[in-house]
């Protein structure tokens, strides 16, 4: 990893890291906790009103996302849904909800801060089908094929290796799996370097790919169906966006190899002697957990 590169990842840390301390700590305050001070153009302002109410005041103030990627997602019943870089845990509520008792959200976040926040949250929430994990979006910590659906709120713009991020949802996607993403993204006719006119990178302005860029990027992939829709501007010649495309099913021509038929709960031969990981660089036991499996009698 380069100079510049880590610098800009510890530069987007700071910031997250920031707001959710101002968050935690307004909480103890006697007016509650403190909304990041964001425009209309990100925040929990673009959620709907009955969602907001549902969910902890401190999960509604640590919002900076420009979208709601649980409605874009149309998450369904008993779906495992990952959300990449889950901040104070929003959209990992919501999904929880919307998924139901018989599904599982996942977030991933690089910010101790933010993990915290989250977990705290899911507690004043209630939510028992909930799993927060440290990490980076470029390096999942998870098994493959782990997932139903992948969501984002303007995070992926943040990262310095959007390709390894196109790279691990895929493989985290189970065959037939589908992201649905809101982000920023810029004009095909910006430059990298007119992008950057109009914000910092940890203001999820600079760092944001064009349209054609975030195709190619997904296509790069493996991901098929991609439609990347503007849906608000944010600046001048860069928009909030929905991003869908979904992970081609092992019947289709042309997908990459997926897990073999017999596998099930992150195993193959589930359940009998012959029992394998389907991701090779994970235990039985890693693999069994991480899905949530209730066949959990043979773990070695």
């Amino acid at each position: 990893m380069s100079e510049q590169t880590t610098d800009l990842r510890e530069t987007v840390r700071q910031r997250y890291a920031a707001a959710a301390v101002q968050v935690t700590e307004g909480a103890t305050a006697c007016c509650g906790p403190r909304p990041v001070e964001v425009d209309e153009n990100f925040g929990s302002a673009l959620y709907a009103t009955e969602e907001r109410d549902t969910l902890p005041a401190e999960a509604v103030a640590a919002s900076l996302g420009c979208g709601n990627p649980t409605a874009v997602a149309e998450l369904r019943e008993g779906e495992r849904v990952l959300d990449l870089g889950s901040g104070g845990g929003i959209d990992v509520l919501l999904s929880a909800r919307r998924v139901g008792p018989t599904g599982k959200a996942y977030g991933v976040d690089m910010t101790d801060e933010m993990l915290a926040l989250a977990i705290a949250n899911a507690d004043k929430a209630g939510a028992t089908n909930v799993e927060f994990l440290k990490g980076t979006i470029e390096a999942i910590p998870l098994p493959a094929h782990t997932v139903d659906v992948v969501i984002s709120n303007c995070v992926i713009n943040l990262s310095t290796d959007k390709a390894a991020v196109f790279a691990e949802t895929y493989r985290v996607l189970r065959p037939g799996g589908r992201i649905g993403v809101s982000d920023v993204v810029a004009d095909d006719s910006l430059t990298p370097e007119r992008r950057a006119e109009r914000g910092d990178y940890a203001g999820c302005i600079a760092g944001a790919l064009s349209f054609a860029e975030y195709r190619a990027g997904l296509e790069a992939a493996g991901f098929t169906d991609i439609e990347i829709r503007p849906t608000h501007t944010v600046a001048d010649g860069m928009h909030s966006a929905v991003v869908r495309a979904s992970k081609p099913a092992a019947s289709e021509p042309g997908a990459q190899a997926a897990a073999p038929t017999d596998a099930c709960c992150g195993v193959n031969a589930c359940c009998t002697d012959d029992e394998t990981p389907a991701d090779p660089g994970a235990s039985v036991s890693a693999a069994k957990a991480a899905s949530g499996c209730g066949c959990q009698n043979r773990q070695t």
